[in-house]
């Protein structure tokens, strides 16, 4: 455009040249970092301190905001606990179904898809920490409405959740390869239960045992600097810290530690007791003719005379574990409000409350270790067990069982008593604990759930890679076929000796009718005029093209062949798998991924 003999440009234009010049910059700079970020430890320790300040934001946010909602539906003063009040007025009682009611028409309005929201234990086992943005922000809202109106669960899944959804969104917008994104994730779970608990150690051990699967030497310090780092901010948001008063400075005698061992062995009981529970109560209530939108609803209204009776029962059961461990309670006590606790428990998942049993387990156990200590002390007085150090043992043994990770719960005891002597005991337990819940029953909370769904998953390690290898990526094509009506005459003159090892037989619709080796249709007494399927086998031996590899390598081994057949649903041969590409390809990708465990290049 000309105006006055001079060239003015349309303000329009201008504005977008303007925001090219400043996106150009933008752009350029974000491809930097992501450079630096595949090559430089330092540059991602920087990334995974970011990941943890949003983590321990967040944590705080979810925390004060399931506070401020249970204040205002509970009527009690913000400095108080809900699982800590002597009684309830009945009419309050009405939050827990009013919850499950949100909690149905959130599932009205968003319906379910044909999958189950992803984890941050199943998206780092089989999904190379990708985690949909959708599933973290469902399953969040879902948990701070649950635990915000009351139900008994514990706000740990939405820490874990935000905190390793959002690393796993930044990770995939950095185009972080499959192990870097997978320890991002990892810090940013951790670093929220860190903030959560004000525990930067065992918010670590947590991404270490639970997340991850195990400690490595490329892990370690950015997890460890999400970790500190979600603390701090949550203490500047003045999040409550979680600290509980022990015995500090009194011996434990070695009977005491064969006494906190047997506690140990006893919670893993316990523990398993309480898991299947969970799994049959839910197996159960679905049998039930309610609807998926009613559900909580009805869970709600089964609350109300549990939380009627001891409001104990609800919540994650913080001020409650305080109120305990402050003051002797009868053992007839203790195990009476481990009962409804462990009830309220069960009925909240079962109709479909959202949240996690950590905070749950760690309640539960302190009541199983006071009520051991009194029973052990009445039967046998020289023991002198001290209820509160038992307590906090036996909160450690049962979230070992219950949730895993002995180092977590260990490091936690330490960091909220700060009391070393105990920590040794708690060690104890949680290893007894550990053992055998790994001999007898071999799964997590989380990783037992992941299993009545069909995943073959024990431990969060990383078993995604098994699965991307599968038969349509593994075959070769370039296999020879022939129609399944072809002479051994024809057959070897169109297929010399020596040229292949192997024929697959196909029919005119392309259906697989096995495979021939060509040797054998040069051995000696084989009739040249007589039909090659005659000689053929493993007619009925072949795999599906979407078998992973490990499923391929049971095939091979279990029917001693070399070579198989890849067939799909309608049966139409689709390539050709050999033993030996299959083994070295499964080498090669398990050396790569140690490499990537290890942190080496």
């Amino acid at each position: 455009m000309q105006l006055l003999g001079q060239n003015v440009s349309p303000p329009h234009l201008n504005d977008l040249l303007l925001g090219k010049t400043v996106k150009r910059p933008v752009l350029r700079g974000v491809a930097l970092f992501k450079r630096h970020l595949q090559g430089s430890e330092v540059w991602f320790i920087v990334l995974a301190t970011g990941v943890g300040l949003l983590a321990g934001v967040m944590a705080a946010l979810l925390s004060h905001t399931a506070h401020l909602l249970q204040s205002i539906l509970y009527g009690f003063s913000p400095d108080l606990r809900l699982s800590a009040l002597p009684e309830l007025q009945p009419w309050h009682l009405l939050a827990l179904p009013m919850g499950g009611f949100i909690l149905g028409v959130l599932r009205l309005i968003f319906p379910r898809r044909a999958r189950q929201p992803i984890d941050v234990i199943e998206a780092n086992a089989l999904y190379g920490g990708r985690i949909p943005l959708r599933d973290s922000l469902m399953v969040s809202l879902q948990t701070l409405i649950s635990n915000g109106f009351g139900a008994s669960v514990g706000l740990e899944a939405a820490y874990a959740q935000m905190g390793g959804g959002m690393a796993s969104k930044i990770g995939q917008w950095l185009d972080l390869k499959r192990a870097s994104l997978r320890t991002l994730v990892g810090a940013g779970a951790g670093a929220a239960i860190g903030a959560a608990f004000n525990a930067p150690l065992a918010g670590a051990f947590y991404a270490f045992e639970i997340v991850l699967g195990a400690y490595t030497p490329a892990a370690l310090a950015p997890v460890a600097a999400a970790s500190l780092t979600a603390v701090v901010a949550a203490q500047l948001m003045q999040n409550e810290p979680f600290v509980i008063a022990s015995t500090i400075g009194r011996d434990i005698s070695l009977p005491g530690y064969l006494l906190f061992a047997l506690l140990g062995i006893i919670c893993a009981g316990v523990g398993i007791v309480i898991i299947r529970l969970v799994a049959s109560a839910e197996a159960l209530v679905r049998r039930l003719p309610i609807g998926d939108v009613w559900r909580p609803l009805v869970g709600g209204i089964c609350l109300m005379p549990v939380a009627f009776v001891a409001p104990q029962a609800l919540s994650s059961g913080h001020g409650a574990m305080q109120l305990f461990l402050a003051q002797q309670s009868l053992i007839l006590t203790l195990l009476a409000v481990f009962v409804l606790k462990m009830c309220g428990s069960v009925l909240s998942l079962a109709f479909g409350f959202r949240g996690g049993l950590f905070f749950a387990s760690l309640f539960l156990g302190s009541l199983l270790g006071s009520a051991f200590a009194m029973t052990v002390n009445h039967i046998w007085p020289a023991a002198n067990l001290d209820p509160t150090n038992s307590a906090l043992v036996g909160m450690a043994g049962l979230a070992v069982g219950i949730v895993g990770g002995p180092m977590t719960m260990s490091l936690l005891v330490l960091e909220v008593t700060h009391d070393f002597a105990l920590t040794a005991a708690v060690v104890t337990a949680a290893l007894c604990c550990s053992a055998i819940m790994r001999e007898y029953f071999g799964y997590s909370f989380s990783t037992w759930r992941l299993h009545l769904r069909g995943e073959a998953i024990r431990t969060p390690r990383d078993i995604g890679w098994v699965r991307s290898l599968t038969a349509a990526h593994l075959m070769r094509k370039n296999h020879t076929t022939l129609p399944d009506t072809i002479s051994i005459a024809s057959l070897r003159e169109q297929v010399p000796l020596g040229s292949t090892s192997r024929v697959l037989l196909v029919d005119a619709a392309g259906d697989y009718h096995g495979l021939v080796l060509t040797a054998e249709a040069y051995g000696e007494g084989v009739d040249p005029d007589g039909p090659a399927s005659q000689i053929a086998r493993q007619t009925d031996v072949y795999v599906r093209p979407d078998m992973d590899i490990a499923a391929i390598q049971r095939v091979f081994e279990h029917f001693g062949v070399d070579d198989l057949a890849v067939v799909s649903e309608d049966h139409k041969l689709m390539g050709l798998l050999t033993e030996k590409y299959v083994t070295r390809r499964y080498a090669e990708e398990l050396e790569q991924s140690q490499r990537e465990f290890f942190g080496e290049n």
